[in-house]
């Protein structure tokens, strides 16, 4: 008999699920739910019939409406903001539970993808809330960033074991997230040998990147469809600054597009010498400079430097809704440098991939800029995510990414 979450050997599935606890909702706070969203916020529990404090963090539920109508199954975390997460199904998970899933999510990535590169799994919009899987090849990079997933967490590694027969398997649970969520922070080997660097190939590409010490899972898959859109706006002998560059994906699609100079920013010495060492893998001469974005940015301004294509990828500026003021604050200087550096009808792609901060706010900063550096600024074109982070039509906190292609001039007399 295949390890389930909860033992039931004598009751059947539907006894199982009645016997769960109710977390039980407050009138009129079951509408989102019922347009789809999956998440339950601690204000919308009614905390006098089932007071959080009485959950484990982790534990299985079933969401009950003010009227007793059920809900959902849902794991519930006391500690959370996010206090419970629904499950869009009323079996309690198992390794089938799981393997399901992930065949349903494979069956995308395989339809979009010639190689085993790609996000695998996509949190709620793959149904596994609180769950990242990156696949590199014969291994699997895996985030766990909810307490109910970290419950699970036996049942995930045999279920990539079954669905994938990965080589090697690797859980890098070191978000952020998870301090949100009061869990530890770890770095583990679930199964075979992680290398410290691992392969990604992107667009024929190869980029050897750091899987236990890097960003995230170690590569960013989402920008993927971004950086091929870049391609068709270098010029042979183009110039370009690709900053916030990590191992220089951007920088490097661009030399094989026929950039003539790639000069690559990062703050990390590690990243940048990852970004050279992919340009030699790949017949591309990558130049670096270390140093904060900001700061390399009026440097290059003083120095006089000129670029005809310039990327800002930087990290997310508003992770919280009361980081925004400063996140648009941040982002206006950030465009208004990367302005004042490109030569006439150049090319700027300005990202962000803070949710909070939407691609609305994104164009105002970007406008914002172009009048404080005086220049006349044409939007040619917005991408998103990569499909394989496909968008939940009813959880608008999974469409995160946002980019702007910009062609850039000095005003007319």
């Amino acid at each position: 008999m295949r390890a389930t979450i909860t033992e039931v050997p004598a009751m059947s599935v539907n006894e199982a699920v009645a016997s769960l606890p109710a977390l039980r909702l407050k009138r009129n706070e079951d509408r989102r739910l019922q347009a789809g969203h999956l998440w339950v916020f601690s204000n919308e529990v009614d905390t006098a019939q089932t007071p959080l404090g009485a959950f484990q963090a982790g534990q299985l539920v079933r969401v009950l409406a003010h009227n007793d109508r059920a809900l959902g199954l849902a794991y519930v975390n006391p500690q959370s903001l996010i206090c419970a997460r629904l499950l869009e199904s009323w079996k309690i998970p198992d390794v089938a539970w799981f393997a399901a899933r992930l065949r349903r999510a494979l069956g995308l990535r395989e339809r979009l993808y010639a190689a085993p590169y790609y996000r695998l799994v996509y949190g709620e919009a793959d149904g596994l809330p609180g769950l990242v899987i990156d696949r590199f090849g014969g291994t699997c990079v895996v985030q766990i960033g909810t307490a109910g997933m970290e419950r699970f967490k036996d049942q995930i590694r045999q279920a990539l074991a079954q669905e994938l027969r990965v080589d090697a398997l690797l859980f890098k649970n070191d978000g952020g997230a998870r301090e949100l969520e009061g869990l530890p922070a770890y770095v583990e080997e679930a199964v075979g040998s992680v290398a410290e660097l691992g392969i990604v190939v992107e667009d024929g590409l190869e980029f050897e990147v750091p899987l236990r010490e890097g960003q995230k899972t170690g590569w960013f898959f989402d920008q993927s469809a971004n950086r091929r859109a870049l391609s068709k706006y270098i010029r042979p002998g183009a110039r370009v600054l690709d900053v916030f560059s990590y191992v220089g994906a951007w920088g490097l699609g661009a030399a094989r597009a026929g950039a003539g100079e790639v000069l690559c920013v990062d703050s990390s010495a590690r990243a940048l010498e990852l970004a050279q060492q992919n340009g030699k893998r790949n017949g591309h001469a990558i130049h670096a400079r270390k140093g904060d974005a900001f700061d390399v940015l009026a440097d290059l301004s003083r120095e006089g430097a000129k670029f005809d294509v310039l990327v800002i990828d930087p990290p997310a500026f508003a992770k919280r809704k009361k980081d925004l003021p400063k996140a648009q604050a941040a982002y206006k200087r950030l465009n208004q440098l990367a302005l004042q550096l490109l030569a006439d009808d150049g090319i700027l792609v300005s990202c962000s991939c803070s949710y909070h901060m939407s691609a609305e706010a994104l164009q105002d900063a970007i406008g914002k800029a172009a009048r404080t550096a005086g220049k006349h600024v044409q939007l040619l074109e917005q991408g998103g995510q990569a499909p394989d982070h496909p968008v939940h039509p009813a959880i608008a906190e999974t469409r995160y990414l946002k980019a702007y292609y910009c062609r850039v001039n000095a005003p007319l007399a």
